[in-house]
């Protein structure tokens, strides 16, 4: 039974902005935006960020832009920024002409950097990174301040003019902010707002020596751009006193307010950039589109689809306080979607030969099929039958065990859209004594399935035609993590789950599959929803399990009476 997803009541970031919205601040407008940094794929996580962004300016009427932070070059790449393009459009949003870059401000931030200096509120610092560290004391300890902290405005100008051009090494120098060593909050003890870094630069080339810290340029890019409400995740709480202090210390264009949510955290994965590089790296997953990855590219290979991704954004919310949601929740929002829009066809994985040995040799009838029964305009497709068909291993069993229903010695169960058939023999490999082949009669009268004489079968199967059916290799994906949590292990790699790919070479597909494009999604009867994998080329088709038709949080959901979506 499906379970509805229900529209959430409005959030408390929706609360803020109607409020802003009636007192009119920042003239009836809303203007928010996406701000990722191009060193890594998105993630699901950052889908709930585009979604909320993107959503909010939907719902108010107001604009949504797509920034790309790239304020450290070491770690940034063209490929990266057209994935995070490619990405956010897939996922149903469109920035229109607002693609913006915080390097197109580089020049103005120096002179923001520059108005500091002037007004007395930032200085060129000589401690090394260990010492400013040192310096900066710690949680229950005031930091002290840097012996550089009292250089004339001058003198500052001096050196950080010098700084970019080049005069001085990496890491000799920082420009830092002077605030407060003494506050409760470490972000507001002087922080460094420039380093020096000789590296080329994705946009820029070679042309600036110096870059801009993230803290720094994050707002004033937000300011220059008109944003109203600069929604960050509850990491960056911590850091608003000072994302406020740059807005409030220079002559800024417009004065956004940043606003937190809590970040997704599902079970069974990692959502850190750094990690999911370093799987990657280490060649434990194929690439960033790793289908067992949790990255946008990798669940679009894996056959999910944007509807559904959305859908489970929807459904989780937004809120204040960090939660794990359950996995099983956007494989439920999975499963939703596609049992309305996937083609069924059948499929046999692991085949085992069946000869219907009172069929007639030579004869094939076409069966009619149902494409979707939950969308009756998707029609009916024809199926081939023959004497010789393929079924699953595991639905055939020598000695079955206690409530095993699927055919056994002597047992009937009825093939889908054909005929009931009775097992009467089976022939064994003498080695191994595997079974290699079953036999089987067929009552002709029960064609359909139907059973004229109201006789029960407990069982029906799927099966290929044997000469009709086409090979495939399938890939069967499953969590790439044994542990729920497997960012909160010492060592996150040691919960790889060594079973989350099974490849599977020789499958059997029905014929109306050879024509199968990549990207294309189907329910395989009885096994759950594939998609046909980017590797597939003419003639050799690959497909990959997108998720089984086993619904866990359609039993949580019974069990909780509907309620509650996070753990």
């Amino acid at each position: 039974m499906s379970t509805t997803i229900t529209t959430p009541p409005p959030n408390f970031i929706e609360d803020i902005i109607e409020e802003d919205l009636k007192q009119n601040k920042n003239d009836g407008r809303v203007h928010t935006r996406f701000p990722p940094e191009p060193n890594g794929y998105l993630h699901i996580g950052h889908a709930k960020s585009i979604c909320l962004n993107f959503g909010l300016a939907a719902k108010y009427g107001g604009l949504c832009n797509l920034r790309f932070d790239d304020t450290n070059p070491t770690k940034e790449d063209v490929e990266y920024v057209e994935s995070i393009k490619e990405d956010v459009r897939w996922l149903g949003f469109d920035w229109d002409d607002r693609l913006f870059y915080a390097s197109d401000y580089f020049d103005q931030l120096y002179e923001y950097a520059v108005q500091l200096i002037k007004a007395g509120k930032a200085y060129v610092c000589d401690l090394s990174p260990e010492e400013i560290k040192e310096y900066r004391g710690t949680l229950t300890e005031p930091g002290k301040d840097s012996p550089y902290r009292n250089r004339s405005v001058e003198e500052n100008l001096d050196l950080f003019e010098r700084m970019k051009a080049g005069e001085f090494p990496d890491g000799s120098r920082v420009l830092r902010a002077k605030i407060d060593m003494s506050s409760p909050n470490l972000n507001m003890r002087d922080p460094v707002i420039y380093r020096i870094l000789r590296a080329t630069h994705h946009r820029t080339g070679d042309k600036w020596c110096i870059y801009p810290m993230y803290d720094f340029a994050h707002p004033i890019s937000d300011a220059l751009e008109g944003i109203t409400h600069s929604i960050c995740t509850l990491e960056f709480e911590d850091h608003r006193p000072l994302y406020e202090w740059f807005i409030n210390n220079l002559d800024v264009p417009s004065r956004p307010r940043q606003i937190e949510f809590a970040r997704l955290n599902l079970t069974y994965t990692v959502m850190s950039k750094r990690k999911l590089l370093e799987l990657v790296k280490r060649g434990i997953v194929s690439g960033w589109d790793d289908p067992r990855m949790p990255t946008i590219s990798g669940l679009r290979r894996r056959g999910y689809t944007p509807e559904a991704i959305r859908a489970f954004c929807e459904r989780i919310g937004v809120a204040k306080a960090n939660s794990m949601v359950d996995i099983a929740l956007l494989e439920h929002c999975i499963r939703e979607d596609l049992n309305k829009r996937a083609p069924r066809v059948m499929a046999v994985l692991r085949p085992l030969r069946m000869v219907i040995d009172n069929y007639p040799e030579g004869q094939v009838e076409w069966l009619d099929a149902v494409n979707n029964p939950e969308d009756p305009s998707m029609g009916t497709r024809k199926v081939p039958f023959s004497r010789v068909l393929y079924i699953e291993q595991d639905d055939f069993r020598e000695d079955p065990p206690p409530k095993y229903y699927r055919l056994a010695p002597g047992r009937e169960v009825r093939l889908r859209y054909a005929y009931l058939v009775k097992c009467t023999d089976f022939v064994k490999d003498e080695k191994t004594g595997k079974v290699m082949e079953i036999h089987c009669t067929y009552d002709p009268d029960t064609r359909g399935g139907n059973t004229p004489d109201g006789r029960k079968v407990k069982a029906t199967l799927h099966w290929v035609s044997a000469p009709h059916a086409h090979e495939a290799e399938v890939r069967l994906y499953d969590r790439l993590f044994t542990k729920e949590d497997p960012g909160a292990e010492d060592d996150f790699l040691a919960c790889i789950n060594p079973n989350s790919l099974e490849v599977l070479k020789a499958c059997k597909i029905e014929p109306s599959l050879a024509g199968a494009k990549p990207g294309g999604r189907y329910q395989f009867e009885r096994l759950g929803y594939f998609c046909v994998d980017p590797d597939s080329s003419e003639g050799r088709l690959v497909f990959n399990r997108t998720v089984g038709l086993k619904d866990e949080w359609a039993k949580i959901e019974k069990v909780q009476g509907g309620k509650g979506t996070a753990k």
